[in-house]
């Protein structure tokens, strides 16, 4: 008996790769996706990133097991008729098969508690030694405080993105809003936006928004050609002011990752008031004019305008260490320019992740984001399992001979630093073309 099964093949799964025509391929299975885009709680930017294309790593790292059973409504009855699947692929869905049946996802030991604790703590620390103390040290301390407290919501907002860390997707959803927007100021909406994006598009310079800084910060030459970014919708234009800036980024990256917080506040509102379409977009407002109510009265309580600028420096200096740490797991990594690719998704989040090194005693100071790779590639385990699977993950890229790339702090902070130089280096050269040419 004949295979009556309809296939198509890759080159015309690739012609529906338009928002208004979208279809993707999970396990050899053509699905049309084209409305699921309006409702997906990930966002459009993931799917539209692998439009018409083979997604099954893709689906299987950010989903659930039960997310399976809605693929059955978007089915087009067409097979993949070029399917194969690597051996890389193939070991990475039986790791995920296993840590599912070992019940790794579901086991989030009492990291929840302990962050909601250690940051009750930091901020009870913060403001009675704003409200109840009369010294400038003492103030300084607890600026410093309310940035530690910062980088510590801010991993138990990413975890609360990722994976359910409380009992229903309601308390959740709470947890986000509270986290991200009424204590830190920045929307859990615009994190979920960036970060899904990035996951996916791991190191694409024209995909990815967490490596698009023009015009202050360029980690390739690549960058250098005015590419145009397929997030933002625009031109990433390097035009002589990029060329200033990045010729000596390799000196002010420090110094401007310090204050980089108040780049991701006006992010926030850009979005926020934006016309693009935003997930609980009055929630998202009201958390940060609850944060924009708290913050200004808590600075207006310190004696004086040094005092003030000091204390709110202070704690963007201590939260910048955080911002520091995401750009270390990244920008010395590889990267590439163009769409990701589904079939190749192991093998993108090698290249474009760099561990952390450190104790097991500093992983609460990390967030779990010091294994990068692990997080990358199992973005839903929660992080007291990512020290545990490290060794797994290890293994297998020692098995297909891919990078496994894990440096102390010190040693991430000299990769970085040479990556930007190098690209500064090249900046310069075209500056002082453009300088000599033009008198």
């Amino acid at each position: 008996m004949g295979d009556s099964k309809k296939y198509i093949t890759a080159e015309e799964l690739k012609k529906h790769n338009k928002r208004e025509d979208l279809w993707i391929s999970v396990q050899g299975k053509v699905y049309n996706v084209t409305d699921w885009i309006k409702k997906h709680p990930g966002g459009d930017i993931p799917i539209l990133n692998l439009a018409g294309q083979e997604a099954t790593d893709a689906f299987i790292a950010f989903h659930p097991g039960s997310a399976w059973k809605h693929l059955d409504q978007f089915f087009t009855g067409y097979y993949l008729e070029d399917y194969e699947v690597s051996e890389v692929s193939r070991d990475y869905r039986k790791l995920c098969v296993e840590f599912a049946k070992a019940g790794l996802f579901e086991k989030k030991g009492h990291g929840v508690i302990y962050s909601f604790c250690f940051i009750a703590l930091l901020l009870f620390l913060t403001f009675y030694g704003v409200l109840f103390s009369d010294s400038f040290l003492i103030h300084m301390l607890s600026g410093a405080f309310l940035g530690l407290s910062w980088m510590q919501i801010s991993y138990l907002g990413h975890d609360s993105g990722h994976y359910l860390i409380m009992t229903t997707r309601g308390f959740n959803k709470m947890v986000q809003i509270m986290s991200g927007n009424c204590l830190t100021g920045i929307s859990i909406a615009w994190w979920k936006w960036t970060h899904n994006a990035h996951h996916v598009a791991c190191n694409s310079l024209d995909y990815d928004p967490d490596l698009q800084h023009l015009p202050v910060f360029a980690v390739s030459s690549s960058l250098f050609k005015s590419l145009q970014s397929t997030f933002y919708g625009r031109e990433l234009t390097f035009d002589s002011l990029a060329k200033f800036f990045v010729s000596y980024q390799h000196f002010t990256f420090y110094p401007i990752v310090c204050v980089s917080r108040v780049n991701l506040f006006v992010q926030t509102l850009l979005l926020l008031f934006s016309k693009r379409k935003v997930p609980d977009r009055f929630l998202n407002i009201l958390g940060i004019f609850v944060f924009w109510t708290w913050f200004p009265l808590l600075v207006s309580t310190l004696p004086n305008w040094t005092e003030r600028v000091l204390f709110v420096l202070t704690a963007f200096a201590v939260t910048g260490i955080q911002h520091v740490q995401f750009c270390l797991n990244h920008f010395a990594a590889d990267v590439y320019v163009g769409q990701p690719k589904g079939n190749d998704w192991f093998e993108k989040q090698t290249a474009g992740t760099i561990d952390i090194d450190c104790s097991p005693q500093m992983d609460w100071f990390f967030g779990g984001l010091q294994f990068q790779l692990e997080h990358h590639l199992f973005p839903r385990l929660p992080r007291s399992q990512l020290r545990n699977i490290s060794p797994i993950v290890q293994e297998l890229c020692k098995k297909h001979n891919l990078p496994y790339k894990s440096l102390s702090f010190f040693e991430a902070n000299r990769w970085t630093i040479r990556t930007l130089r190098t690209a500064a280096m090249q900046a310069r050269g075209l500056l002082w073309e453009a300088v000599n040419t033009h008198g």
